[in-house]
């Protein structure tokens, strides 16, 4: 009988230590680019045409605001120490901001083209409202697997 508990308490360690060990899922950019666009044709209730007309230029968008995205994150290995090179990122960080923005603003003119306003407008609305939901998700996620992790 004691071999018998032993075997198990093997076992369920083991399960305990595979459970533990796994990584979490990674983040897929595609999919996140799926899911977002997804949700934005859903909640703008874009019709199939309309989606064959805007998605290229949503994307096209998209791709220039991720250079700017990604210049951000070169900032955060700045010397804190360095008074200079905190005062050029600071200007940096203004710079690419405010080029989001002109950026948004071109192809939200363009998309008034294609689109009437108000399906512009839930774009927009969609837009936001899905990355504040992956936001939430992903830290309701963390909190979980700190979680698991004290225990």
């Amino acid at each position: 009988m004691s071999l018998r508990r032993y075997i198990i308490s093997i076992l369920l360690v083991l399960c305990g230590v595979l459970a533990i060990a796994q990584e979490p899922k990674k983040f897929d950019p595609a999919q996140f680019e799926a899911n977002l666009e997804q949700f934005v044709a859903t909640e703008a209730r874009l019709t199939p045409a309309e989606s064959a007309e805007f998605f290229p230029l949503y994307r096209e968008m998209r791709k220039k605001q991720m250079a700017y995205f990604s210049d951000h994150r070169r900032w955060h290995y700045i010397d804190e120490a360095d008074d200079k090179a905190c005062a050029d990122a600071i200007r940096r960080l203004d710079n690419n901001d405010l080029e989001i923005k002109r950026l948004q603003q071109a192809y939200h003119e363009k998309f008034l083209r294609i689109l009437p306003a108000s399906k512009v407008y839930r774009i927009i609305k969609a837009e936001d409202k899905f990355h504040r939901q992956q936001f939430k998700r992903i830290h309701a996620n963390g909190k979980r697997h700190r979680q698991h992790g004290a225990n």
